[in-house]
């Protein structure tokens, strides 16, 4: 399993990368100001972040108690990232309606893209990063194949 300061370096980084790229595209995208984007991708980011920490410490633990091992196939990968994004769609919505004074539909529509964005990016940065800073033994050898 990951030690605390790797789960936190994988949090961090995946946020500010994440940042980095939705704040000007979500700006572009849904005609706000960066600035107002800005703060919805900071609150939500920040809000993610903790989420990350949580849900990925009990998916390891889950993981581990049911296959004997934290290693991820394809299939839990996308399960995974599946599971993050709905958790998060439910808290964020009702504060990007109120930031923004959207409707709530607008809010969702809005909230829906950035976790299709977040989706596609959480797989890859996970898999990338797990090929960067590979778990700890006990992994069967091929769950980072193709």
């Amino acid at each position: 399993m990951r030690t605390t300061l790797d789960r936190i370096r994988h949090a961090v980084s995946f946020e500010i990368i994440g940042l980095l790229i939705v704040i000007p595209l979500g700006g572009w995208v849904f005609d706000f100001g960066m600035n107002e984007i800005g703060v919805v991708a900071i609150v939500s980011a920040t809000i993610a972040m903790l989420w990350n920490y949580v849900f990925n410490l009990v998916f390891d633990h889950i993981t581990r108690a049911l296959c004997g091992h934290t290693g991820k196939s394809l299939v839990l990968r996308v399960f995974h990232a599946i599971a993050f994004e709905a958790g998060l769609l439910t808290v964020l919505m009702p504060f990007i309606a109120w930031y923004l004074d959207v409707s709530l539909w607008r809010a969702f529509t809005m909230d829906v893209s950035f976790s299709a964005f977040y989706l596609v990016f959480a797989f890859a940065f996970n898999w990338a990063y797990d090929v960067i800073f590979p778990i700890p033994a006990n992994r069967p050898k091929d769950s980072y194949a193709s």
